[in-house]
């Protein structure tokens, strides 16, 4: 068994195509995925900073002057009253929060706001552990309440209001993101359908050279196999290339070459059958009809007939000149008409009171050709069959006419005739089905259509008409060559 090739150029070109498709085609949504993930993380940061600023700008004043209003009015209960949400604490988370703001950031703009806050944030601390220092000594209320106006409101306005500004700043950068977001977006999407149309340019071009080199072989090859199929068996498919369709052309080929061979050896079979075919009817037919002659010229010889011993041997030599024929297959039609012309002369010195004839073959068909022995078993069973049988004179005629492209000949006796069951045996005889033990009269009409089928083909041979009383007719068909 042929093992297929590792790597052939028909994988290969597989391959290609899966490549060019595939790998561009997982690049560009790789890019849209790290684009899209980009983008998104860079959004989600600038929305997390706002919302995170947007929560100081709101809450971080109010807490912070309440926060520290309470320490001024009532420092003892202070704490009681504010728990855990001490102005340290504040400040503190605060500073946490921006801190990691400006680390976060990467605008110098942004940074110098963030850094301003945290100063402010540090100004802050600084002005509350004063006035928590100082709310503890007693007289200095008005003091502090002053110091918590114009200190510790005021540095909580400027951090709100540079929180405004950063927030303002990190909104603008919202939208110039969402500016890029969107051109990038149209650039991808230019890029994308460019990487589109190169990637179904190229499986165009790719899958077109595929199917080129698959449909035309295979075209091919279905056209060697057609003609194959028609008797051409010379017809070979072309191996001009390397890869699987090759190895089935070259298998067609061999296939199509061992066909042809074994259908020379089948003719040449053929040929040698019907040449043993035709020396076994000759066998059959030769010493038979010698034999009876030669009792004819016998008993001819003993009665004093010298004349119709003369004629019958002149008629009995030519009728085994044309016999041999020098061991041609094929005569003129002139020459078979000689044949049973001897042929019928012969029986008719044998049977010269029951028996006529009339051959009418036109002369102009004397030049074809025809296949030897074919009308003379017609005429001797018609002879045998029906004129024998038949009391009083019988008479025999052989016609010959064309019809286009054919040759009909019409053998013709008012002999006995056949009745339907035996006629519808002898058709059965004819095409070729022989009852085991039965009457074998008709086995030379069966022999002579088989020998014509054989050498012209299936659509020529013989048909048989016969009625009880009224005699038989066995037209014959040959094509005209």
């Amino acid at each position: 068994m042929m093992r297929r090739k590792k790597g052939s150029p028909l994988q290969k070109r597989l391959y290609i195509l899966v490549a060019v498709c595939l790998v561009p085609l997982t690049v560009m949504i790789v890019y849209l995925l790290f684009l899209v993930n980009h983008f998104s993380s860079r959004y989600d940061a600038i929305a997390d900073n706002i919302t995170l600023a947007n929560g100081y700008s709101i809450d971080f004043k109010e807490e912070m002057d309440y926060t520290m209003y309470m320490i001024v009015a009532n420092m003892e209960r202070a704490e009681e009253l504010l728990g855990s949400r001490r102005p340290h604490e504040i400040i503190g988370q605060a500073r946490e929060d921006f801190q990691r703001l400006y680390r976060l950031s990467d605008s110098e703009y942004t940074r110098s706001q963030l850094k301003g806050i945290l100063k402010c944030l540090h100004t802050l601390e600084d002005r509350v552990e004063d006035i928590e220092a100082d709310a503890l000594v007693s007289g200095a209320y008005d003091e502090n309440m002053e110091r918590l106006d114009l200190d510790i409101r005021v540095l909580t306005d400027l951090i709100q209001e540079r929180i405004q500004e950063y927030i303002s700043l990190e909104t603008e950068r919202l939208e110039k993101l969402r500016e890029g977001i969107r051109a990038d977006v149209l650039a991808a999407l230019r890029t994308s359908i460019c990487i589109f149309a190169a990637i179904l340019l190229g499986a165009v071009m790719i899958s077109r050279e595929i199917v080129t080199g698959i449909a035309v072989p295979i075209r091919r090859l279905s056209e060697a196999t057609k003609q194959a199929g028609s008797g051409d068996f010379a017809v070979r498919a072309q191996e001009d290339s390397d890869d699987e369709l090759a190895v089935l052309n070259a298998s067609f080929n061999r296939m199509v070459e061992k066909i042809g061979q074994l259908v020379e050896d089948i003719k040449t079979e053929q040929s040698n059958l019907r040449q043993s075919e035709l020396r076994v009817l000759q066998a059959q037919i030769n010493p038979h009809f010698l034999y009876n002659t030669l009792d004819s010229i016998i008993w001819l010889a003993e009665a004093g007939e010298k004349e119709k011993v003369v004629q019958i041997v002149s008629s009995l030599s030519d009728f085994f000149r044309t016999t041999l024929s020098k061991g041609r297959d094929y005569i003129t039609l002139k020459e078979e008409e000689m044949h049973i012309r001897s042929y019928l002369q012969i029986q008719r010195l044998r049977y010269r009171d029951i028996l006529e004839y009339d051959i009418r073959i036109p002369q102009e068909l004397g030049q074809y050709l025809i296949l030897k022995l074919t009308l003379q078993p017609l005429v001797e069973n018609a002879l045998y069959h029906g004129i024998k049988n038949k009391r009083g004179v019988g008479h025999i005629w052989v016609d010959g006419r064309r019809e286009g492209d054919r040759i009909v000949f019409c053998v013709r006796d008012d002999g006995i005739g056949m009745g339907p069951e035996e006629l519808e045996r002898v058709q059965g005889l004819i095409g070729g089905v022989q009852e085991e033990g039965g009457d074998t009269s008709g086995f030379g009409l069966f022999n002579v259509d088989q020998r014509l089928r054989l050498n012209y083909g299936a659509a020529y041979g013989i048909r048989i008409h016969s009625r009880h009383g009224e005699g038989t007719q066995v037209e014959v068909t040959i094509p005209a060559s």
